[in-house]
């Protein structure tokens, strides 16, 4: 698969479509069992609260590829990012409840770089708190 987006179509400043993504406990327990990261502070709400936290938060990891999907789904093939990196400014605390914690992402193209590629610069916001800094992606385009 090819990204759909033609580099010739993009100019910096553009804006992906925002994205928001619902994350509730069973969230964290399936991603758990996905990724083999089994550490109490995405489940137990007890021993979270013990260690200093909050309450139960989502893995890093989960919040990191929730966001990029704002990217690869804009692109139509994950395989267009090129670079991905973030730094973990706050975590996404996840209640237990049935409404859970939203991470609402958006992003725009910051940078026409060399080779049709561009630089995305995204944001990524849970509770009205940013929890990326630093969010780039690197993006192959047509």
């Amino acid at each position: 698969m090819a990204a759909k987006i033609s580099y010739a179509d993009v100019e910096a400043g553009t804006e992906l479509p925002a994205q928001s993504f619902p994350v509730t406990r069973a969230t964290l327990v399936r991603y758990a069992g996905a990724s083999g990261d089994f550490n109490p502070i995405h489940w137990n709400e007890k021993f979270a609260t013990e260690v200093g936290l909050p309450d139960v938060i989502a893995h890093g990891m989960f919040t990191m590829a929730e966001a990029v999907r704002v990217v690869t789904d804009w692109v139509g093939d994950p395989g267009a990012v090129v670079e991905y990196g973030v730094r973990f400014t706050k975590p996404v605390v996840v209640p237990n409840d049935d409404k859970g914690a939203l991470i609402e992402v958006s992003a725009k193209v910051a940078a026409k770089l060399d080779d049709n590629r561009v630089r995305v610069d995204l944001v990524a916001v849970s509770e009205g708190q940013k929890v990326l800094g630093m969010s780039r992606a690197v993006v192959q385009l047509a």
